[in-house]
């Protein structure tokens, strides 16, 4: 019998790319990291205080289940086409192939800034969580320092190896889960609790008049936490038996993410006293002090809240270290093609340790770039977002039209949702359509101000530069496939 990794190596050569990046992952790390970008320790808990703000314990209750069931039909479907082409292109490849090269463009675009706009918000929230136990001030000056740092300790690391970042994220994973287990059991052992009719009020904390505008836009909550799964379709080509594994760890990042995340978020709910007193909690510096550390002071003492905060904090480090890793093979795999300026730099791969190293170190300093200029961690935030659930629908949209249109793409999918797809499909681009809108309503408008802006630039770009030079993937030869099978 062919031994695994030649059968995987000879699939990528159909693409008409060879093996250039080490292939060292098994199906747990690729799991894992998806699932430390998604980081229920890094979004849950830092963003609960705003969930909690817009729909108090009902949006626990009702509000992280319902983005948990409708993003696992986005994750189903990136998962199928994860399936059908495991490439380290991604959504990329997907969408180059099933619209043509030129949305295939616009993809890898909005992935990459999404991407880059996550990692600059998830480590300058990183370096706030550190700061103060390091017993250094928070000015601006120490917050970007540190942030910088933190930055650059995981570009070290991602250059060294893909192995590396594997066997960290499967701590992060360790890290999370058993982080999660034991909160929730000291909460419900040691805390006093509110009674379960607690979790089914319906608070509205911000002043809007209509609840339910108010619970929509708390979904926000789950919907920030729920991105970077596509992170497994990423590091496809450095896995082995991509088209069963890579789609596996895309559903279950999610899925493993929803279930411990719900039974957190409800251990938290029940262990609130006063809603007004956790969302105005503040230290003995007159500094806000975040809803769950509140919580958790109050309910099991400050030495509580301090190993939340230091777990919160080792989630967020993992979570950025995963993310540049994501990031980096986005924009080596679009370099690759030559949809990249000085793409014969950011294409080219160490040939010691097997890692897109410039690549990974441009995705470092636009970072840093992305957080000079945007000075908030909220707006970084939601432009992330945004960006990736675009990045995330378009190849679903593109892949259901030529599914109508009988393209045989799906058959090439090892992993496949079979005759649900099309249905899943339509429910999965329903449900990003509106949350992408949801997305840059107010308070969050200028994040829409800013993706306008990023598309105009885009369009100016490929108009201008891209659309002469770029000619899609090797082996998609500028057509569109629909109807057709390129594997």
């Amino acid at each position: 019998m062919t031994p695994r990794p030649n059968q995987d190596s000879s699939d990528l050569n159909r693409f008409g790319y060879a093996q250039e990046l080490f292939r060292s992952m098994g199906g747990f790390s690729n799991f894992a990291i998806s699932f430390s970008i998604i980081s229920i320790l890094t979004g849950a808990v830092t963003l609960f205080g705003y969930g909690l703000e817009m729909g108090g314990p009902l949006e626990m209750t009702l509000g992280w289940p319902l983005a948990t069931v409708f993003t696992l039909t986005v994750a189903a479907s990136m998962a199928e086409l994860c399936s059908a082409y495991p490439t380290a292109g991604a959504m990329y490849h997907w969408a180059a192939d099933l619209g043509g090269p030129g949305a295939g463009w616009y993809v890898a675009w909005l992935n990459i800034c999404g991407l880059i706009a996550a990692q600059a918000g998830i480590n300058y929230s990183c370096a706030q969580f550190i700061l103060p136990f390091l017993g250094v001030a928070s000015t601006t000056h120490n917050l970007f320092a540190m942030f910088a740092f933190i930055l650059v300790t995981q570009g070290v690391l991602n250059h060294y190896g893909v192995r590396l970042v594997a066997i960290l994220n499967d701590l992060s994973v360790t890290v999370h889960i058993v982080g999660v287990m034991l909160l929730v059991l000291a909460l419900f052992l040691l805390a006093p609790k509110q009674p379960v009719s607690f979790l089914f009020q319906a608070v509205n904390s911000n002043g809007r008049p209509v609840y339910w505008w108010a619970f929509v836009l708390g979904l926000l909550q789950a919907q920030w936490t729920y991105t970077g799964f596509d992170a497994s379709a990423h590091l496809a080509e450095e896995t082995g038996d991509p088209r069963r594994r890579a789609p596996w760890g895309i559903i279950m990042s999610v899925s493993v993410s929803g279930l411990f995340g719900y039974f957190m978020l409800i251990a938290l709910t029940l262990a609130i006293r006063s809603i007004p007193a956790v969302l105005q909690a503040k230290d003995a510096g007159s500094n806000s002090i975040p809803a769950v550390i509140a919580i958790l002071d109050t309910a099991l003492g400050a030495r509580a809240g301090n190993a939340m905060a230091a777990m919160a904090s080792m989630a967020m480090w993992f979570c950025g270290l995963s993310c540049i890793t994501s990031a980096s093979r986005a924009l080596y795999s679009l370099a690759r093609d030559e949809g990249t300026p000085w793409s014969r730099l950011l294409r080219s791969v160490n040939p010691k340790h097997g890692t897109p190293a410039p690549a990974i170190w441009a995705i470092v300093f636009a970072s840093i770039a992305a957080m000079v200029w945007s000075e908030a961690v909220p707006v970084v935030t939601s432009l992330s977002t945004v960006a990736l659930y675009l990045a995330y629908i378009i190849p679903v949209a593109l892949g259901w039209r030529a599914r109508r249109a009988g393209s045989q793409w799906p058959q090439q999918a090892v992993w496949n949702l079979g005759r649900f797809g099309p249905a899943i499909n339509l429910v999965a681009i329903g449900f990003a359509g509106f949350i992408c809108v949801v997305l840059v309503m107010p308070p969050n408008e200028r994040a829409g101000e800013t993706l306008g802006g990023l598309l105009v630039g885009l369009t100016a770009l490929y108009a201008l530069v891209a659309r002469r030079k770029y000619k899609g993937p090797k082996w998609s030869h500028h057509q569109p496939i629909v109807g057709e099978s390129k594997l």
